[in-house]
């Protein structure tokens, strides 16, 4: 069997791939097929959802597997903190976010300039946060300001 173009198999190195735990595989599939123009490659068992140079793999939560022991994976629940998010780049917002808006996505803000970018982020409807950024002041070497204590060694190269 050859590796197909569409599905995250390389030929040679490797590619990345951001997996999520569902709720819903054919609701999550819809979303991420409908608001980020993303391919269905497979769906379900996993499914896997092309979209632009990456891929979301997804499918239900589970206990334990012989190659995860003591590892139980369960989608995200609504107030859970984040401790981490997808980072979607692309070449305009302005465009983007009519487009996602107009296909029933739902931003926490509209895109805000943060200098080195503009951004907006939303929630996938198992509640995963995404941030949708499109890179300006850093392409000029204009960063956003720091939110917090400088970083020690910041610059330092």
């Amino acid at each position: 069997m050859t590796p197909r173009d569409d599905w995250p198999t390389p030929t040679q190195g490797l590619v990345l791939t951001h997996f999520l735990s569902v709720r819903d595989v054919a609701v999550s599939r819809r979303f991420y097929a409908e608001v980020f123009g993303g391919e269905v490659v497979l769906a379900e068992n996993p499914c896997i959802v092309k979209i632009a140079n990456g891929w979301i793999i997804m499918n239900p939560g589970g206990g334990p597997t012989p190659d995860k022991p003591d590892i139980t994976l369960t989608a995200h629940e609504p107030g859970d903190p984040v401790s981490s998010f997808l980072n979607v780049r692309v070449a305009d917002i302005a465009s983007f976010y009519e487009q996602a808006v107009a296909k029933g996505a739902e931003f926490l803000t509209e895109p805000i300039d943060r200098k080195a970018e503009i951004r907006c982020y939303l929630r996938d409807p198992d509640g995963y946060l995404i941030e949708v950024g499109q890179a300006t002041g850093m392409l000029e070497g204009v960063f956003a300001d720091p939110s917090g204590p400088p970083v020690q060694g910041a610059g330092d190269q």
